[in-house]
């Protein structure tokens, strides 16, 4: 079960990787962030595809997306000073709270 989360972990890390470079490569018009982009989702999908094997779609899903969230939204927040008031971060939170019960207290797709 550890090698099915980290490839997990290593798909989000592309997927939070592949956003910053997508955030940066100005439509495609800048060659180096549009190529780290491209091969970054691409890196993340397939990393995503091993814990769907033995892991509920919805679970992997879940997680893929809330940590996702909370990690792009906090690298904008530190490196590019993108400003985030309150509800946001109650929101991301809450996000990070649905994780974690998934995570710590779901039984769903444990074998």
């Amino acid at each position: 079960m550890i090698k099915t989360y980290a490839f997990l972990m290593a798909a989000i890390a592309l997927e939070v990787l592949a956003t910053t470079a997508l955030a940066r490569s100005a439509s495609f018009t800048r060659l180096v962030p549009s190529v780290v982009a491209v091969l970054g989702y691409a890196g993340a999908f397939w990393f995503l595809s091993m814990p769907l094997r033995t892991l509920p779609t919805g679970v992997v899903y879940a997680i893929w997306s809330g940590l996702g969230i909370v990690l792009i939204t906090s690298v904008a927040w530190v490196w590019f000073r993108q400003t985030l008031d309150g509800p946001a971060l109650l929101g991301m939170g809450m996000i990070l709270a649905g994780v974690l019960v998934i995570h710590l207290f779901s039984t769903t797709g444990v074998k």
